[in-house]
Parts: C-alpha cells; structure tokens; sequence
C-alpha cells in the first residue's frame, strides 16, 4: 500500500482543553476507506530538546529531579521545551546554561524523534555538546528542582545498560550516541 493511499483527513476538530503545559483535542478522523472514527484524541505539546553535555575535561552532564507522572526521581540528561521563536538548538544551549551553569563547546544535532505519534503533536531534538564549561550558575523556573551532576561516559553507558535511565526520549538518543561513538 502506498503512503498517500493510508492518509487520513481530519473532518473536525474540537478543543477539550488549552492550557500552558495541557492542550487536548478530540478530532472526528475519516479513514481512507470511508470508516469515520468519531473520537480521537491529541495532545498538542511544544517541540522539546535533549543535550547530551560533555565538558572540557570529558565529563557528561546529568540531572535528577522528582517527576510526579511516575512518582520518581529520574535521572535524565539536561532537557527542555523550545519557546516560541527559537529554533531547536537555540532552546538546547539555553536550557543546559539554566539548568547548569554550562555554556559553549561545539554542538551537532545527533537525533530528532516524536515522543508519541500516536497521539502527541511534538518533537524532540537531541544535541551533543562538546567541550562545554561552567560560566554562571543555575537559573530554575520557579517550578524547577533539579540537581545535576557529573558521570563518566562509562558510568553513563552502565546507567543506561541496568535500565537507571527510563525517560524514553533520553534512552533512545543515548543508545544512538553510544552506537555511534562505538564506531568511530
């Protein structure tokens, strides 16, 4: 079967709820056979990023912080929402100088992904930054409470290996660093 031939076409769209960090709408979608599903719903969400931080001294930079949805500390690499008006890498070299401290060094896009297709609107980006180092201190949202700290990329990849690191939008991208590193 085709692409085009599986396309859907959205007949109406209806908003539950618009919220800063919650917009959802039920869509009526038609089937390219004619099937109409009455309710289907989307989550609309900013695009969002990732950064895999490596300091000068080949540190890599990781977080905790309580995430309520699961009840857990997580342990996550720096990440963020992209405002509006930024691009993706704008957002990641803002995000890791608020939620660090940590600015500079060279940047390379590694991943883009969608968190969920199925039902999320957004992307994440995930960048590698090389050679990054302290030049001011945290600067939280009001809401934020995270520490951060430092590991080996040996430590890192044993993180990753045991399953300590469970956001999926973090796996994913460091799977594919230590792919890739792997084979340079």
């Amino acid at each position: 079967m085709k692409e085009k031939d599986m396309k859907c076409t959205t007949r109406s769209s209806e908003y539950i709820i618009r919220r800063p960090w919650l917009t959802a709408r039920k869509d009526v979608v038609v089937h390219p056979d004619g099937r109409v599903q009455p309710e289907y719903y989307v989550l609309e969400y900013p695009d969002f990023i990732n950064v895999i931080a490596i300091t000068t001294d080949g540190r890599v930079i990781m977080e905790q912080q309580w995430r309520q949805a699961v009840g857990e500390v997580s342990l996550e690499i720096p990440a963020g929402v992209v405002e509006k008006g930024e691009s993706p890498l704008q957002a990641a070299k803002r995000e890791l100088a608020e939620e660090t401290g940590f600015t500079g060094g060279t940047w390379e896009q590694l991943l883009v992904t969608t968190p969920n297709s199925s039902t999320a609107t957004n992307h994440c980006y995930t960048f590698v930054a090389r050679g990054v180092e302290q030049t001011t201190t945290q600067h939280l949202d009001a809401t934020e409470d995270l520490r951060y700290f430092f590991v080996t990329e040996g430590e890192l990849f044993s993180m990753l290996k045991d399953g300590r690191i469970h956001q999926a939008m973090m796996v994913a991208p460091l799977w594919k660093y230590f792919h890739n590193h792997n084979k340079d």
